[in-house]
């Protein structure tokens, strides 16, 4: 399931991508367009800034960007940031499975192919195409 953390970065990101400016854009702003509490977003926008998909900048003037264009930011992205592992098992959400049963599971399969499209899902949906719906 995605929490209300992963969406409301998907919502931060396409309100900044449909306000661009030249400048930043305050957090108050995005707030208030989104209806979400500052508060909360204070904490969902520190871990993107960390993560290289937003840049900040305090003070008079100061706000929050997008560190690239709209179009080469992917949902998976914006999700695997802000949601960690995406993965339906336990046993997948490590990079090496070291599950005792993983070479006679015969449900594995079938959670890798589940995991794939998932994944391929998400990392083919661009930001730009959540814009203007």
């Amino acid at each position: 399931m995605i929490s209300t953390k992963g969406r409301y970065a998907l919502r931060v990101m396409i309100d900044l991508a449909q306000n661009e400016t030249e400048g930043y854009t305050p957090l108050k702003d995005i707030a208030e367009r989104q209806d979400i509490s500052k508060k909360y977003l204070e904490i969902i926008v520190k871990d993107m800034v960390a993560g290289g998909l937003l840049t900040g900048a305090s003070g008079k003037g100061g706000g929050y960007r997008l560190c690239r264009k709209p179009e080469d930011y992917t949902v998976g992205e914006i999700l695997e940031l802000t949601e960690g592992s995406m993965c339906s098992v336990a046993c997948l959400a490590e990079k090496k499975n070291t599950c005792p049963r993983k070479n006679k599971c015969e449900t594995l399969p079938m959670w890798e192919e589940y995991d794939r499209m998932v994944h391929d899902f998400f990392h083919s949906k661009k930001l730009t195409d959540l814009l203007g719906r």
